[in-house]
């Protein structure tokens, strides 16, 4: 080949191979959008007609679940549009915040008035806040709490502060514990010598009671604030030292629960207990009318529970609740509605009416169930019965309450004292000591016998077939009492009572009376050996 030939072929192939190389060109249809995306500017041919999403996907862009493009993906492009992606990060960040305790004081009329004593040193808790965290190009736009954990809790610092009056100390037997300002405390060998038992200020006195050996306190603690509950069911021993309290994952206990007299050889407990459910409106509940059991072995763990009586509806005015009192034998349990009264066998649960009462019609969202108690040997039970006054406008609106006596088992019924008041509560000592005066029977009796619902009482005692009917407390000319429980020493000789909401002890031979505390806000007490 010649040179001139041969630098015509080669002119030849580099003209053939030049479109090859250059930029691709828009066809014809074909408009042109400026794409702007982590921080550059791209310009890009797409086909007419098509929409924002359309062109993403022509180039191959992939959006995150939290990227944001303007305009939206449906959008139609035009000729010039800037087509914007805004790139959105999400994380999340834990801050740790210390939880200040709190400062408590706690009356103690066991030191002098004006002396304090650390109880319990104050201790931070901490809590973890989570947050979700939203950044975009030009930094955080959003910042948002989305868990909550309260890593530990607070541990109040707890003053002692010394309330004590000039009362002479009282020698006592067992133990008595006693609710007052939300803890609770308990006296022994004499009445100078209390402590606190709880530290939480939240008892709220529905359920207080001493085991029969005086070794635990079951108590009921009022819900947190913001919860759908009412309380919860506890126990905590009473020995020293001061012991954490331990739950027993029941709830919503208003009307009853207690200890069984017995203990078994296993040294196991058992616990009976009623419930309701919560309501918004008054009283605040619906009552189940049940009975459950719970065993707890020695060292307050729950074993076992079972089902007693299963909910019910429980009589006329069902909806408040219905009482129960266990016997002296622990096998059964006395019963009391605003309609009956009667018993229930433990192990079967099976129920055995006495005697139906004339319900008492309330001025308000409450209802009347009398009070209940059993004699020291289980052969009687004592109770107050809504009798009818002639004249009166209707048996439900009769104003009469008498105390009453009735035998478990053939039904028989003994009026025992007249117009005591719907409120009389009875109350007999413990034959467990000995106690000469296991045949007296001590209950409240309404200054104003007509009108006992809003009557202040007085404290009495009479033998068990209602004779020898004596007033002990307060003395003649003194303002009466509200009533609460009565509740005997364990051996038989005293009885505590609340008058002004402070603890009082009486003795039942000769009416002397004890005032052991003074800071008014006793509610409710037990005696145990």
């Amino acid at each position: 080949m010649t040179p001139r030939g041969f630098w015509l072929l080669l002119l030849f192939a580099l003209a053939a191979g030049t479109p090859a190389c250059s930029s691709p060109r828009a066809k014809a249809g074909d408009i042109e959008v400026l794409l702007r995306v982590d921080g550059a500017d791209q310009r890009i041919a797409i086909p007419a007609g098509s929409t924002v999403q359309q062109a993403l996907d022509l180039v191959g862009l992939q959006l995150g679940a939290l990227d944001r493009v303007e305009p939206p993906p449906y959008t139609l492009l035009s000729d010039g549009t800037v087509l914007s992606i805004n790139r959105v990060l999400e994380r999340f960040e834990v801050e740790t915040l210390v939880v200040p305790f709190e400062r408590q004081t706690i009356r103690n009329e066991a030191l002098p008035a004006g002396e304090s004593r650390l109880l319990q040193s104050g201790e931070n808790g901490e809590q973890e806040i989570t947050y979700r965290v939203l950044v975009e190009s030009h930094g955080e736009v959003s910042r948002t709490p989305i868990k909550t954990v309260l890593v530990r809790e607070p541990r109040p610092e707890i003053t002692m502060l010394g309330a004590q009056q000039a009362f002479a100390p009282v020698t006592m037997e067992g133990r008595l514990a006693y609710l007052s300002g939300g803890n609770a405390w308990i006296m022994q060998e004499t009445s100078a010598n209390r402590r606190p038992i709880t530290l939480s200020a939240d008892l709220d006195g529905r359920v207080f009671r001493l085991s029969p050996d005086g070794e635990w306190l079951l108590f009921s603690r009022q819900a947190a604030p913001d919860s759908s509950e009412i309380n919860s069911l506890w126990v905590v021993q009473v020995a020293e030292p001061l012991e954490d309290p331990l739950p027993l994952g029941v709830e919503n206990v208003v009307h009853f629960a207690d200890w069984s007299p017995n203990i078994s050889a296993s040294s196991r407990y058992v616990i009976a207990f009623t419930t309701v459910e919560p309501r918004s409106s008054p009283p605040g509940w619906q009552a189940n009318n049940d009975l459950s059991t719970l065993t707890l072995s020695n060292a307050g763990a729950v074993v076992s529970r079972q089902i007693v009586l299963d909910s019910n509806a429980g009589g006329q005015y069902g909806w408040w609740g219905s009482s129960f009192l266990w016997s002296p034998a622990g096998d059964t349990l006395a019963y009391a509605r605003a309609d009956a009264v009667g018993w229930l066998s433990v192990g079967d649960g099976q129920s055995v009416p006495l005697l139906e009462l004339i319900p008492f019609e309330p001025p308000g969202d409450w209802a009347w169930v009398p009070g209940l108690a059993w004699s020291s040997d289980g052969a009687t039970i004592y109770f107050v019965n809504h009798t009818f006054l002639p004249g009166a406008s209707s048996p439900e609106r009769s104003p009469v309450f008498d105390l009453t006596a009735i035998h478990p088992t053939s039904g028989l019924l003994l009026p025992l004292v007249e117009r005591t008041g719907m409120f009389a509560n009875p109350s007999v000592p413990s034959a467990e000591l000995g106690s000469t005066n296991t045949g007296l029977l001590a209950f409240y009796q309404a200054l104003d016998p007509f009108d006992s619902e809003k009557s202040h009482y007085s404290i009495a005692v009479a033998d068990r077939d209602g004779s020898n009917r004596r007033i002990l407390f307060p003395p003649a000319g003194e303002l009466g009492l509200q009533p609460n429980r009565l509740v005997w020493s364990p051996d038989g000789t005293l009885i505590a009572a609340s008058y002004r909401e402070d603890l009082w002890i009486i003795d039942v031979n000769s009416g002397h009376a004890e005032r052991l505390t003074s800071d008014g806000n006793v509610i409710a007490y037990d005696w145990k050996p």
